[in-house]
């Protein structure tokens, strides 16, 4: 399907599009080479059968496979020999929780296989043993209720996984409900508050359950996302996004993510900063808080959580 664009359109420092931080083998970069951007970083690729290659150097690492299964080797400086670890993955993001990999800094990688596969990065200072998280390790959460919920699979939490910086989880949201919302921010640091943290999302959007075959192969399945300003800076992101985009959170009030009628969105979110405490800390939009208060005379949305493969056919990204 072919994005639509507008000649008048003004390009967003923060939002990017399937392909467009594309470097060497990978279909998509963020880190400190982004103007503005130095706490957290993302590294996506499509995988069929040359291994992508992760240098060591001062950065943590969890490896999260979107679609398929992966070799991992790898060696933390001052080993004798390389570690080979398997990912048996998932088929695709909609399907559960995968097994993560763990990678501490001052370890090299190379990875194999075919499928998607996403690097959640964070420059860091402290080694943590290396970790393979399985599937069934990784807590998930209902979080919200009525049309604001959604499934966390928060397998790089605090309290789940031990890390230096690093923050990581994934998110579920049906069709026509939000997530990430009341909209909240965390770029001030205000102990027992407020975290400073940049965020990453990394999208994907997918025809929702149960719709047939014949529908969802003409389908473009869209998301929306939302991020203002605080009093930390400038920003403003109000935006269609389909699999592969990338909405970058420096600062400012983001939520909600909105899955459109008919479609389900997934993002993988991303965060680090400069505070000594690693913790997501986050206050919300006062306008705005009072929503939170409503969840407690609703039911979670029924269709949650996903945990199996889908039993209607989805159509393949024909950007892929």
């Amino acid at each position: 399907m072919t994005r639509p664009s507008s000649d008048t359109a003004q390009p967003n420092a923060w939002l990017h599009p399937r392909g467009a931080l594309a470097r060497d083998a990978w279909e998509s970069v963020v880190d400190a080479r982004l103007e503005g951007w130095q706490h957290t970083g993302i590294r996506v690729a499509e995988l069929t059968s040359a291994p992508l290659a992760l240098p060591a150097g001062e950065v943590e690492r969890i490896i999260v496979p979107l679609a398929g299964s992966f070799r991992v080797e790898y060696q933390t400086e001052g080993e004798r020999l390389p570690h080979e670890q398997i990912l048996a993955g998932r088929a695709a993001v909609f399907d559960g929780p995968t097994d993560v990999l763990y990678l501490p800094i001052g370890t090299s990688a190379a990875i194999s296989g075919e499928g998607r596969v996403a690097v959640a990065e964070a420059p860091a200072t402290v080694w943590h043993p290396a970790r393979h998280v399985l599937a069934s390790e990784v807590p998930v959460e209902l979080r919200g209720a009525g049309r604001a919920t959604r499934q966390v699979h928060n397998f790089g939490v605090p309290g789940a996984l031990e890390a230096d910086r690093l923050i990581v989880c994934e998110v579920i949201t049906p069709a026509d409900n939000w997530s990430s919302y009341p909209p909240h921010k965390h770029d001030e640091q205000v102990e027992g508050v407020e975290s400073a943290l940049e965020e990453i999302y990394y999208f994907e959007a997918a025809v929702t359950r149960g719709v047939p075959a014949t529908i969802a192969d003409a389908a473009d399945p869209i998301g929306y996302v939302r991020t203002y300003a605080s009093q930390a800076g400038e920003i403003d992101t109000l935006a269609e996004v389909r699999s592969g985009d990338i909405a970058l959170v420096p600062h400012g009030w983001h939520g909600p993510c909105m899955a459109a009628p008919g479609y389900d969105l997934y993002y993988l979110n991303v965060m680090a900063g400069p505070g000594a405490e690693r913790a997501w800390l986050i206050t919300d939009d006062p306008a705005h808080a009072w929503v939170r208060t409503t969840w407690a005379d609703q039911a979670a949305d029924a269709r949650l959580p996903y945990l199996t493969p889908a039993t209607a056919d989805r159509p393949e990204d024909p950007r892929s």
